[in-house]
């Protein structure tokens, strides 16, 4: 009996191992989707792709951000490096001598950085067949201060997120 309990227990977990995905290796390809940009201003929709692919270099992919508009598409070709896949530590490489800590668990991979006193926090949960990208963007000259600089009540800075971008791309 208790063999058979043990084995009601473990069969979930048994069944969930054998589904398991490795990031990056089991979601290259080709995304393609539309961008939603919401901000106070309204909204706007515009095509995206997100291509993540092997390259002949170990622990280095190509990871392209593509931006499609009527007059120009922006194209951001960079690379994604491996830091220490098992801490889930990567490295976007733009390419440019600009370098941006990502972190991979649960297959989506997150970063956060400021450019220009901007704070911008990414997020890429891949799937089978999709990938849910977002981008949240929060200026930090509207910071605002709350709480009592107290031990039992910390000061804490808040960043009015005013520009969000989601999409959700489909692999090709």
């Amino acid at each position: 009996m208790r063999s058979y309990f043990l084995f009601i227990l473990l069969f979930p977990i048994v069944l969930f191992s054998q589904d398991a995905k490795v990031f990056p290796d089991d979601f290259f390809g080709k995304y393609k989707g539309k961008l939603n940009i919401h901000n106070q201003n309204g909204n706007q929709v515009i095509d995206m792709e997100l291509h993540l692919l092997p390259t002949d270099t170990i622990a280095r992919y190509k990871y392209t951000i593509i931006y499609k508009s009527d007059k120009v598409n922006q194209e951001r070709k960079y690379t994604l490096l491996e830091k220490d896949k098992t801490k889930g530590q990567y490295i976007i490489d733009e390419n440019n001598g600009i370098l941006l800590n990502a972190f991979v668990t649960d297959n989506t991979l997150y970063s956060i950085f400021e450019v220009q006193g901007s704070l911008l926090t990414t997020t890429e949960h891949f799937a089978d067949n999709y990938v849910d990208f977002e981008i949240m963007y929060s200026n930090k000259n509207n910071m605002e201060k709350s709480g009592k600089n107290t031990e039992e009540i910390p000061e804490v800075l808040s960043y009015p997120v005013i520009n969000v971008q989601k999409a959700r791309l489909y692999k090709e």
